[in-house]
């Protein structure tokens, strides 16, 4: 399934993709979009050579929320590959006391077998819904016991009532005629509220003790007593797990991290040293970087689910480098990330397409939002072109956020809307108009302290 999805995905058509919910940066698509299929080429290549391709590391260079992460992000859900955000700033060389950089990939493999074992629950579930709606009906009619004594007419005859009875019942359960009435039954029960402290560093040896406890420990049965609607819920769930090879369901996730991952380094430049040569926290900074280097360049880290190789797991790094520069990266790090994309600031032509063309565009947010209440809330061109006009302004007088300043906007000029609906304006219909755009936020943005706290 992963690889025909893949195979479909072309780079024009990642890009065609991507398009539909960030703005520009037309060059940092680009790149993670050849990035992206080159993955799905090395699948494709002889086995002689596909070990020696390694995947081309990328560092997006910009200020923030200029839709760097959002570019991470919307590809691996292309991908469908496992994707994990991180912030480097979060993470202390060893010997230190905060997180080891391995951690990234322990939690990217438990993505990943998260993600299979969904993926093979669906598969299941519809086995697990007949196996249920079986259960259920052995609760409502317990099927007949053949009692050796009895004539052998006497036996069949109960057997085909009892059987009538079951089709009858089950007719009732399949139209939901039965959903409201309650039912006692068995359930597995989970070791709810038990938590084992290891020793420090167990994560890191990839043991789960917790795991190898609750297993050591009988299994529980414990009585329930729900709606059939909701019995039918557990027990299918209950079924479903019973149907997954859990070994085969983390051999894959394995696997998936291997050839697909993608783990998105955020603030890599808050760990790149700069040249004033400063004191203090400064020191494990080069740390992290060196810690980094085998993990980037590949190695095999030990997780509760086996080893796992880095090799072809695909890097994005990303960082504003206001202070630093990706040159102060260690030599070795820098040359572990070959394509380097810089993204471009936003100007106000962009902000208008950021509130109205994305899928996801905010206008289209608060307008969903709104219509729950029965407000029919519109925006005329003046008022969109107005708003864009005070981000940029505000982005410029103040501190750039680049997109990020767009919420910020908006909450303080729907503050007054969102509060008097559903109250003071049931079922209305609101225009917002570039006046009372002005209006609403000309004194703000004027008092640059005010903007500065508010805006």
């Amino acid at each position: 399934m992963h690889n025909d999805l893949m195979k479909n995905l072309t780079p024009s058509q990642i890009v065609k993709e991507l398009n539909k919910f960030i703005i520009g940066q037309d060059d940092a698509k680009r790149a993670v979009a050849i990035a992206l299929r080159n993955r799905w080429r090395r699948q494709q290549v002889g086995e002689d050579i596909k070990d020696e391709i390694m995947p081309n590391n990328i560092i997006l260079i910009g200020p923030t929320g200029v839709g760097k992460t959002e570019i991470a992000r919307r590809l691996a859900k292309l991908a469908g590959a496992p994707f994990l955000k991180v912030e480097a700033s979060k993470f202390t060389e060893v010997g230190y006391v905060g997180r080891d950089v391995e951690s990234m990939i322990r939690d990217l493999t438990e993505l990943a077998v998260n993600m299979v074992r969904t993926e093979k629950t669906e598969v299941v579930q519809e086995k697990a819904e007949s196996m249920a709606e079986e259960r259920i009906l052995d609760l409502l009619i317990p099927p007949v016991k053949k009692p050796q004594q009895q004539p052998e007419g006497e036996k069949e005859n109960e057997s085909f009532q009892n059987e009538k009875t079951r089709e009858w019942m089950r007719e009732k359960l399949r139209k939901g005629e039965m959903d409201d009435r309650m039912v006692e039954f068995d359930t597995t029960a989970g070791q709810v509220g038990m938590q084992v402290f290891g020793p420090m560093g167990m994560d890191d040896m990839g043991i789960n003790i917790q795991e190898i406890v609750s297993n050591m420990m009988p299994k529980k049965r414990k009585k329930r007593k729900t709606t059939i609607k909701e019995a039918r819920r557990i027990i299918a769930q209950e079924e479903a797990q019973k149907l997954i090879d859990m070994e085969a369901v983390q051999k894959e996730a394995v696997q998936r991290v291997q050839d697909s991952g993608i783990i998105f380094i955020d603030e890599i430049d808050k760990v790149a040293g700069n040249s004033k040569g400063g004191h203090g926290p400064d020191v494990s900074r080069e740390g992290v970087q060196r810690d980094l280097l085998p993990i980037v360049e590949g190695s095999t880290v030990n997780t509760k689910y086996g080893p796992v190789k880095t090799d072809h797991v695909l890097f994005i790094a990303s960082g504003a480098f206001h202070i630093s520069k990706p040159s102060d990266l260690i030599p070795e790090l820098q040359g572990r990330f070959p394509i380097r994309v810089e993204l471009k600031s936003l100007n106000a032509e962009d902000f208008i397409k950021i509130l109205t063309l994305p899928e996801n565009a905010l206008l289209k947010q608060y307008t969903a939002l709104l219509r729950t209440e029965g407000v029919e809330i519109g925006f005329k061109k003046d008022a969109i072109k107005e708003i864009a006009e005070i981000a940029t302004h505000v982005n410029e007088q103040v501190e750039n956020i680049g997109a990020r300043r767009l919420h910020t906007i908006l909450t303080t000029l729907l503050d007054d809307i969102l509060f008097d609906v559903p109250d003071k304006m049931p079922e209305a219909a609101i225009e917002i108009t570039g006046k009372l755009v002005k209006e609403k936020l000309d004194k703000i943005v004027e008092d640059r302290d005010l903007s500065k706290y508010i805006l």
